[in-house]
């Protein structure tokens, strides 16, 4: 019986431990002990992450300091990103994620997190583009456009409105990598927002070097 208490006892200090960002239970930067000032304190407090995988929208708040809010998305599948080149946003859906230059695991087990490297849907995108344009983007010559395609393309357009065109196509301007991955119907971005602390994971398409640079990744993680 007397085991059993100790047992209990040490269970219920286990179970009310926490997280804890204190310093006091690490050692001073020449190794030596700290001695503990104090107990815990409530804002010295830390929470468990979020964790937040891909799937259908499952948001969840959390009351913090100052009675203010945080949004722990537990699963995402949507966001807002941004195409620099273009100065346009769109909402979109994301379909993977392919690169974390901090864990793999956190790749493998599909975990939405800031600055990492994930592949949206290049719909919206591509419509706004040709829409903009009146040109088609990353379109194989060997697939057929759809009616609504067709017209979007090819619309008869007035001489006035044509001119317009013509200016906007001038200064038109993607670059192959990102035209490529147009033909496929999805891009390559990276998360800008916290999802864990804000509930969106939200981002921009990458472009240039920075895209020259995952591509690189992408490839030697393939290789390996």
């Amino acid at each position: 019986a007397e085991y059993m208490g100790l047992f209990f006892r040490s269970f219920s200090l286990i179970a009310n431990m926490g997280i804890s960002r204190d310093k006091w239970h690490k050692r001073r930067a020449t190794g030596g002990r700290m001695n503990q000032m104090r107990k815990k304190r409530k804002f010295e407090l830390g929470r468990p992450p979020s964790n937040t995988k891909l799937g259908p929208k499952r948001i969840h708040t959390v009351r913090t300091r100052g009675g203010n809010k945080k949004y722990r998305a537990l699963r995402l599948d949507t966001g807002n990103y941004s195409w620099g080149s273009e100065a346009i946003s769109r909402k979109t859906r994301i379909i993977d994620v392919v690169y974390n230059p901090s864990n793999n695991e956190l790749v493998r087990t599909k975990t939405l997190v800031k600055g990492e490297i994930v592949q949206i849907d290049a719909t919206p995108f591509r419509q706004w583009y040709e829409a903009h344009y009146a040109s088609p983007l990353g379109r194989k010559k060997s697939i057929k456009l759809t009616e609504n395609e067709e017209s979007v393309l090819n619309k008869v357009r007035s001489k006035k409105t044509m001119k317009k065109y013509e200016e906007r196509q001038k200064t038109k301007q993607v670059e192959q990598a990102l035209e490529d991955q147009f033909s496929t119907g999805r891009v390559l971005a990276r998360v800008a927002s916290r999802p864990g602390a804000t509930g969106r994971c939200d981002g921009y398409i990458l472009e240039g070097k920075e895209l020259e640079f995952y591509m690189r990744k992408l490839k030697t993680k393939k290789g390996k």
